[in-house]
């Protein structure tokens, strides 16, 4: 005979349960393996946490399952934060979470690894998707933060190579929740300007930092939005070092800003070497044919066949004539084509050389002593120096006026 007389019904021995223990496990990391995965229209996680020897279900409110940073699935170890709850009704008891990690992975790594899989199997990365750089770009679009030294860095790279290259900045935010749905934003944009203001290339980047500050380069938004661009774009983030997904996806990556700089604009000395290099080896292409098809046509002419019948020799010849003949034309024409191009290339370059227009009475003038380009009167102020860069020398002044139609200065 129990010698307890109390009898507890079921309400009451599922509420002491209850009691004891959500008082005591209120605050619990707990290891195990998902199965069991449901996610329902309402947004919330519901599966089954097990090991080899138990399992207890756990639920993962909307709220807290939309900071999640990875993918759940079924088989993926995690530790789970959180408080144990009872539910009476059914005397059940499951775990609570508000915070997920994997197991053994870092939680920003995991997650990069399965949107790099998953953008790998969807083609994003596939090289035929890759555009080509335009060899001499006019216009230049740069989707970076207007205040870090990335921008600076290619600025000051592309001004000392090409100066006169136009260049449209889109600033954004780089880090941070909003950074990217911004860059994503910006890239769209650009693609939307019309000719006259449509880039030719785009460079998306940012200085280096640690993993969560170079995160935004690693959202599925900022991926997709690269591969959806029709004009080429560079990813030029963090470090020589850092990948991020963005760099899988861009038509070319960047070890750093300055390298993508250097990488869209080619030194004018380069340009004019490759043209040089291009025509040498169009002239030894079309002398080698020439000296194939003469030394088949000495062939020709030499033929015991020919020689036995002077009817057979005349046809030949007539042939051998017409082939000369128009030979003697195609490589006229080519010669002509190629060299009208070499003249375009090089008429390009002169119009392009700083040098050409500073002889023409125009000049470059740099605020001191920062060495910025000015193009604006709003970027001076009086007594401020400034350098005046001319075709023969150089000018260094100080402002004593300022107004909208004149800029007064003084030379020191």
């Amino acid at each position: 005979m129990v010698n307890n007389p109390y009898i507890y019904t079921i309400s009451e021995i599922t509420s002491k349960i209850k009691l004891i223990l959500e008082g005591n496990l209120h605050n619990i990391r707990v290891m195990g393996e998902i199965s069991n995965l449901v996610i329902p229209a309402s947004g919330h996680v519901y599966l089954t946490l097990k090991d080899n020897y138990s399992q207890i279900k756990m639920v993962i409110f909307r709220s807290k399952a939309n900071l999640l940073r990875f993918n759940l699935q079924d088989g993926l170890m995690i530790i789970a934060h959180g408080e144990i709850s009872v539910y009476e009704k059914r005397g059940e008891y499951q775990l609570i979470a508000d915070h997920i990690e994997p197991a053994g992975y870092g939680e920003l790594y995991l997650a990069f690894e399965q949107l790099k899989e998953q953008l790998r199997i969807e083609g994003l990365f596939s090289e035929a998707h890759k555009k080509p750089l335009p060899m001499v770009p006019n216009r230049i679009g740069i989707i970076t933060s207007p205040t870090g030294a990335a921008v600076q860095d290619i600025l000051n790279i592309i001004t000392r190579r090409f100066s006169n290259i136009e260049i449209l900045i889109y600033p954004v935010m780089v880090q941070g929740e909003t950074a990217p749905s911004d860059i994503a934003n910006a890239i769209s944009q650009m693609n939307r300007l019309p000719d006259t203001l449509l880039p030719d290339v785009l460079i998306v980047g940012r200085g280096g930092g640690s993993i969560e500050d170079l995160w935004a380069f690693n959202d599925e938004r900022v991926a997709r939005a690269i591969f959806d661009s029709d004009i080429p774009i560079i990813s030029a983030v963090g470090h020589e070092c850092d990948f991020t997904i963005a760099d899988f996806v861009a038509d070319l990556r960047a070890p750093t800003p300055s390298a993508a700089a250097e990488l869209v604009v080619k030194n004018k000395r380069e340009l004019v070497e490759r043209i040089e290099v291009l025509s040498i080896r169009l002239r030894h292409a079309i002398q080698k044919d020439l000296d194939l098809i003469a030394h088949r046509l000495k062939r020709l002419k030499e033929s015991s066949a020919l020689l036995r019948a002077d009817y057979t020799v005349l046809q030949y010849q007539q042939r051998v004539d017409e082939i000369t003949l128009a030979l003697s034309l195609s490589v006229s024409n080519l010669t002509k084509l190629t060299l009208a191009r070499l003249e375009t290339i090089t008429g390009k370059l002169n119009t392009l050389n700083p040098s050409a227009i500073l002889s023409r009475g125009y000049s470059i003038t740099f605020k001191l002593p920062e060495e910025t380009v000015i193009n604006n009167a709003n970027q001076v102020k009086k007594e401020d120096r400034i350098r005046i860069h001319l075709h023969k020398g150089e000018v260094i002044a100080e402002i004593r006026d300022i107004g909208e139609e004149c800029t007064q200065i003084n030379q020191v």
